[in-house]
């Protein structure tokens, strides 16, 4: 009982559920935005996400916080966030549906193969740099989006290209990291 008190309690944990408690936040006021400024509140509690997503990982490798729970909370943190923004942005950006299906293709092709690897005692350790990267991309074009309501179509598309591109990219890197004849699982350490 009372490690899990210092699991829930430890900054970097801590900033995880903050950025899960964000999502209503941020859904709420993105979805009923009429204004300029709506939308810029919008805009700075995503970005107010991302920086916490940022710290919280560099906070937990500094000061050796590393969790299991904290393992746990960052990707679900990130992938819940991703997933709210990419159809709040597919509901206002009719280009941007397809990013959605590959988003969702990607996380569950993740969440399967992660589960099939889990049974054979075996695991990645950590997100690929491609992963990273796409996490990134997503999260810069995303902003910018919310931030700038009544961007030109053209950058619109031209960030829906980019994003599906990157998510296309690191899907095919993760299917090799699960499955491929260099495969990047290892064993779970018991």
């Amino acid at each position: 009982m009372n490690n899990w008190k210092k699991d829930i309690f430890n900054i970097p944990n801590l900033l995880s559920l903050f950025r899960l408690v964000l999502i209503p936040i941020y859904v709420y006021i993105y979805l009923n935005a009429n204004e300029p400024w709506q939308y810029s509140l919008a805009g700075v509690i995503l970005a107010v996400s991302c920086l916490t997503d940022m710290v919280d990982g560099k906070i937990a490798r500094h000061f050796n916080m590393i969790t299991p729970l904290g393992k746990l909370l960052d990707p679900i943190a990130d992938k819940f966030t991703q997933l709210v923004l990419t159809i709040c942005l597919s509901l206002r950006y009719p280009v941007m549906r397809p990013v959605l299906v590959l988003f969702l293709a990607k996380e569950i092709f993740q969440s399967i193969a992660a589960l099939i690897q889990y049974r054979k005692g075996k695991a990645l350790d950590g997100a690929l740099l491609a992963g990273k990267i796409c996490t990134t991309v997503l999260f810069t074009s995303f902003t910018l989006l919310v931030f700038i309501p009544n961007m030109h179509p053209a950058i619109v598309n031209a960030f829906a290209v980019i994003d599906g591109i990157c998510l296309m990219f690191a899907f095919i890197q993760y299917i090799f990291a699960f499955f491929g004849k260099h495969s990047k699982v290892q064993d779970i350490e018991k």
